[in-house]
C-alpha cells in the first residue's frame, strides 16, 4: 500500500530511515547521523505536510514501512513547480515494482499541485537505481563529479530529471 505520510509515522518512520541506512551506501547521510528520535521526525513530517508542493510517500506492508519517496518542492517563486526526490527502498522488498509504484503516485500527487520536473541525484555506479529511474522516464542532465566521500573515496553523482506534462 503506498500513501501519505501521517505524523503518527513518526517512530515507524525513523526506525525504517535507521534500517535503510545501515543497509546500503548509496543514500547521502551515513549511519547514526540522521536525528530520528520521535520529536524530530515529528517536526519533519509536519513541515512536509504543511507545504503544498513538498511530500512524503511511504510503502507499507504488513504494518511495515518497507519503502518511502521524498519530494522537497522548492522555496521560491521561480522554482515552486520543481521537486527534488530521495526515494529509499529495504533491500528486502528492492526488484519488486516498489519504487515504480512509489514514483506512479507521486506523480498523481504532482499533477494535483502544480508540479512539472522533478529532479533527483544518484551515485554513476547505482546500477539498480539507474535502471528504476530510467524506467520511470528521468533522463540524464550532467555529472557531479567528485560530489559525494564514501569510505574515503570520491564518488560521481548523475543529476537526472523528468518533465512532467502540465
Amino acid at each position: 500500500m503506498i500513501r501519505s505520510i501521517s505524523i503518527y509515522d513518526a517512530v515507524r518512520y525513523g526506525l525504517f530511515l535507521k534500517k535503510l541506512e545501515e543497509e546500503t551506501n548509496f543514500l547521502l547521510l551515513e549511519v547514526n547521523e540522521r536525528k530520528t528520535t520521535k520529536e524530530h521526525m515529528e517536526k519533519m513530517i509536519d513541515m512536509f505536510l504543511k507545504v503544498k508542493n513538498s511530500t512524503i510517500l511511504v510503502a507499507e506492508k504488513n504494518g511495515k514501512l518497507i519503502g518511502h519517496i521524498l519530494a522537497k518542492g522548492g522555496d521560491a517563486n521561480r522554482n515552486q513547480h520543481c521537486v527534488m526526490i530521495v526515494i529509499g527502498i529495504l533491500q528486502e522488498e528492492a526488484g519488486k515494482g516498489v519504487g515504480k509504484k512509489l514514483f506512479h503516485e507521486l506523480e498523481n500527487w504532482a499533477i494535483h499541485n502544480e508540479i512539472t520536473r522533478f529532479e533527483l541525484t544518484v551515485m554513476t555506479h547505482n546500477e539498480n537505481a539507474l535502471k528504476l529511474y530510467k524506467s520511470v522516464g528521468f533522463e540524464l542532465e550532467g555529472t557531479k563529479r567528485n560530489s559525494l566521500k564514501v569510505n574515503g573515496e570520491y564518488v560521481d553523482e548523475y543529476y537526472m530529471s523528468k518533465l512532467l506534462d502540465k
